[in-house]
């Protein structure tokens, strides 16, 4: 008889990956046999809080995950469906079976913790320094950026002209953006 693998899920946005959820990722994947990384609010992109597409964000991470070795992992991109009393049973049906679930959010740890999962804080890692938020801002304004992120990443986001396209978006919608 097969013995029972622990599955993981941790769902972000990663808008982008970065350093910092690289270093969960690692942490998290010790933790358990697989680890199911949802890649949230896929449907988004083009703007400046989701930049990046959910093809572009796959790209990242699975670039990030193999450069480090890792190959416990399934990369799921999720639709949001803004409708909290059906949202687990969307992601069951999206992603091969799971136990645990790690998310320092309070809607989804509750959301998970009623049907029955166990939940777990994500680990943090530098979060004042590794967000993407500041590494969105940073590539607007020219500045340095490329240390954040895996090199996987940088280079995706240069290959798909994300970078530029930050930019674009900046002067399109005349986002504020300060450093």
């Amino acid at each position: 008889m097969r013995k029972q693998e622990v599955s993981a899920l941790l769902i972000g946005r990663f808008q982008p990956f970065h350093i910092g959820h690289l270093e969960v990722i690692k942490t998290i994947s010790r933790q358990c046999d697989r680890l199911i990384v949802g890649i949230g609010s896929a449907q988004l992109s083009h703007t400046f809080e989701n930049p990046f597409t959910a093809g572009e964000r796959h790209l990242m991470i699975n670039r990030a995950l193999h450069d480090e070795g890792l190959d416990n992992y399934f990369l799921v991109p999720m639709v949001d469906i803004n409708r909290y009393a059906v949202w687990v049973a969307h992601v069951q049906s999206l992603v091969p079976p799971f136990q645990d679930v790690y998310t320092n959010n309070p809607l989804t740890r509750r959301l998970f913790e009623e049907a029955g999962y166990n939940v777990r804080s994500a680990p943090l890692f530098n979060r004042e320094v590794y967000s993407g938020s500041e590494i969105r801002k940073r590539i607007i304004s020219g500045k340095e950026w490329e240390h954040l992120v895996p090199k996987g990443v940088a280079e995706t986001i240069i290959e798909v002209g994300g970078d530029q396209r930050l930019r674009d978006l900046t002067r399109e919608h005349s986002y504020e953006v300060t450093i």
